[in-house]
């Protein structure tokens, strides 16, 4: 009997005991009312840190964008200056193809040439400081100063860099003045020498260059260098080898052409002293290997601090080689 008392009572206390346990498991502690006020009070919405992480990554992606579009702005750029030098080179070479191809290649015929030395066929041949000059006779079109003159099919050209302080300074003009043939007229031309083809006179084009037809051929064509490739296959300043003369250029393969060219916008950053000035800082062909005078062309303008460096990078130089056609004796 006093057994089961004891039990009953053991009984009753581990049943209040469980009750009390369970009771307290029953009330819920503060995190988890936190928890759940929070889970109830936004159940769809963004932490801070989740805003501070969206918000980081949307600027790096705006800044790579901001990078792609200026990078992509300035290839862009820098590929309408590349196009712009080219189409002036191209139109230039091409012009000057014309030109040499159909250039008269005589013996009792004077040129305007740079030489080391006179010659007695050639007695303005001498030599050229900077930018150079030439005009030869050609049996291009061109229309003539002189007044009633019409069309003719031989004419006098030459190149040269203007250099006068004026708008059209540095920049390349072609001389193109048509001639009439023997005993058509007694005119004189604009350097006074006699228009008729068949006097051949001493060639001096720029003489009376206010009256001469010049065209701009290189807005933007500030530099201009040649020279010759002889027959022996040597690069020479002097158009000849065997004989101290012209003779029509018989001893001359080739004309060899450097020149430099400035896009336009560019050029708006530099004065036309500067202009002067960078050109008076490329070399005038000394006897360099192929190539040569063009590397050190770069050279100068890569090495250049006095100039702004956009300007200085978008320079372009160009060399070409015209081969002349078999002229006669």
């Amino acid at each position: 009997m006093r057994d089961y008392k004891t039990n009953a009572a053991a009984d009753v206390v581990g049943t209040s005991r469980c009750d009390v346990r369970t009771a307290q498991r029953a009330v819920p502690t503060i995190y988890e009312l936190q928890v759940a006020h929070t889970r109830a009070k936004r159940p769809n919405g963004f932490t801070l840190a989740e805003l501070l992480v969206s918000m980081g990554v949307l600027v790096m992606l705006t800044l790579l964008a901001t990078q792609l579009l200026n990078s992509a702005a300035k290839i862009i750029t820098l590929g309408h200056k590349q196009m712009d030098a080219d189409s002036q080179a191209r139109e230039l070479f091409d012009r000057m193809a014309i030109d040499f191809a159909q250039m008269v290649r005589r013996s009792d015929v004077d040129y305007y040439l740079k030489s080391s030395t006179t010659a007695n066929d050639c007695t303005l041949c001498t030599r050229q400081r900077g930018n150079d000059q030439i005009a030869f006779y050609s049996t291009v079109p061109g229309w003539s100063a002189i007044t009633g003159a019409q069309q003719s099919p031989v004419s006098i050209i030459g190149y040269r860099i203007h250099v006068s302080a004026d708008t059209l300074s540095n920049r390349m003009e072609r001389l193109g003045e048509a001639l009439v043939w023997n005993g058509a007229t007694s005119d004189t031309r604009s350097d006074g020498k006699p228009a008729s083809v068949i006097f051949w006179a001493p060639l001096n084009p720029w003489a009376s260059v206010t009256n001469s037809p010049f065209d701009v051929i290189g807005h933007d064509v500030f530099r201009f260098e040649y020279r010759y490739l002889l027959k022996n296959g040597d690069l020479s300043a002097t158009p000849w080898y065997a004989t101290s003369s012209v003779r029509g250029l018989q001893d001359v393969s080739a004309i060899i052409v450097n020149i430099a060219v400035i896009d336009p916008k560019s050029r708006a950053l530099l004065s036309n002293s500067d202009l002067a000035a960078l050109a008076e800082d490329l070399a005038d062909y000394g006897g360099q290997s192929p190539g040569g005078l063009l590397a050190a062309w770069r050279a100068s303008v890569d090495g250049n601090t006095t100039l702004p460096r956009t300007a200085l990078s978008s320079v372009r130089l160009y060399e070409r080689s015209f081969y002349l056609s078999p002229g006669s004796l």
